[in-house]
């Protein structure tokens, strides 16, 4: 791999260790990926701030008390505590002083303290055509494919090293060439009342994410799609597969139009039929069953202001029934942009910023099951917290923590 005169003073140690030890790292992904060169980036968003053990901390410690400072604007995905709402969070002390020793480490270096798993959300985003280091993998797939940006998709500790760079090697997502759909979802034969839910763009990504492999998937059939549902779609992809880029033909700004989004090559088509997404709808489904209730979350990723105006919307004035409860992940910049979060607090909704209840102990695991709006939620919860998942739309989780017990709408799916 070449390497510029300003890279290799950085990796001999001009700008002193940390700058020296993170110019390691990204150049040896360079080598490992057979980049050709470094490119610049103008912002990043670093993952590695939630605590997953000791190496969490000690390699942040290590890169902060060697001087690391990021040179470009950097963002910080969720944590392992809730600062805005540290009851919550039911762990030991020695768990909890590491886990805010990592995050204090992270803003140490310049890092901006926004702990939110969708950094698209906040006031200030990539453009089209910007070259950034995101590391949250549904962040990934909508900068790559909602704001048109470039960003591979980085794991922890080489998120930080290209923030203190400000340098990634010219790979994967960057390159054009690697840009271009691979493989068509046609979703015209999806009857259009499913087809402008929520619930139908989880199941969708979860279906495309599983398939596609390393091709990049192309959709048509949708005419037009919020960023919410986009959103949705993309998280979904991104936990059942290595999905980073989607196009949706008519809709995302690198496919105007299905030769476009294909670079005019003829690629592989399959027609997604309503039996394939209630396959994956069932797959979903861990609690075998049960319906004894006891817990409902949705926000994963972190839902939006209008998300949570339309949940206020469904709940219209009910209280959440006294055995559930009902947890809203979202982003401190969102929690406090939105007029209805104390309304909805009064009601029985419990909001968490900062992190996400799959990740961290916030739930009472018991005999009960939890309920959820989110396929990447419904997906790792089981593994992660060990709880059993039902899989909804948010109007049955809304209409299941009313009630206190695990409520289904199917029509539209039968």
């Amino acid at each position: 791999m070449e390497l510029t005169d300003r890279d290799r003073i950085m990796l001999e140690g001009a700008h002193g260790p940390a700058v020296a030890m993170a110019m390691r790292l990204v150049s040896g992904l360079g080598e490992a990926v057979g980049a050709h060169r470094l490119i610049d980036i103008s912002a990043a968003h670093i993952d590695g701030a939630l605590y997953v053990g000791r190496a969490s901390l000690d390699f942040a410690a290590k890169m902060r008390d060697l001087g690391g400072r990021v040179a470009v604007r950097t963002t910080l995905n969720v944590s392992s505590l809730d600062l805005l709402h540290p009851e919550l969070i039911r762990t030991d002390d020695e768990t909890r002083t590491a886990a805010r020793s990592t995050m204090q480490a992270y803003e140490d270096m310049g890092c901006t303290p926004t702990w939110t798993c969708a950094p698209y959300q906040l006031a200030e985003r990539p453009q089209v055509g910007d070259r950034v280091a995101w590391a949250e993998s549904n962040a990934v797939v909508f900068a790559n494919s909602v704001l048109g940006a470039h960003t591979e998709r980085f794991g922890d500790f080489i998120d930080i090293a290209a923030a203190v760079t400000g340098r990634v090697p010219e790979f994967g997502m960057y390159l054009s060439e690697n840009r271009a759909g691979g493989v068509r979802y046609d979703v015209s034969a999806i009857p259009e009342e499913v087809r402008t839910t929520e619930h139908f763009f989880a199941l969708l990504g979860l279906l495309i994410g599983a398939d596609a492999g390393r091709s990049v998937p192309v959709i048509t059939g949708i005419d037009q799609a919020s960023e919410d549902q986009l959103k949705i779609m993309g998280a979904a992809a991104a936990t059942s597969g290595a999905v980073a880029l989607i196009h949706v033909v008519g809709v995302t700004p690198e496919a105007a139009t299905l030769p476009t989004a294909t670079g005019g090559a003829d690629i592989r088509r399959r027609d997604v039929t309503m039996d394939a997404l209630r396959q994956t709808r069932r797959r979903l489904a861990t609690a075998a069953g049960r319906t004894r209730l006891r817990s409902v979350s949705v926000g994963t990723p972190h839902y939006s202001r209008e998300q949570i105006v339309r949940l206020a919307e469904l709940l219209d004035g009910r209280s959440i029934h006294e055995s559930i409860r009902f947890y809203v992940n979202t982003g401190r910049d969102v929690l406090a942009a939105c007029p209805d979060a104390q309304e909805l607090t009064a009601l029985g909704v419990i909001f968490v910023t900062d992190t996400c209840t799959y990740l961290t102990p916030i739930l009472e695991v018991d005999d009960g099951v939890a309920m959820t709006d989110s396929a990447k939620w419904a997906y790792y919860a089981p593994g992660n917290i060990g709880v059993e998942a039902v899989f909804g739309s948010v109007y049955d989780c809304v209409e299941s923590a009313v009630a206190g017990a695990v409520v289904h709408d199917d029509r539209s799916w039968t």
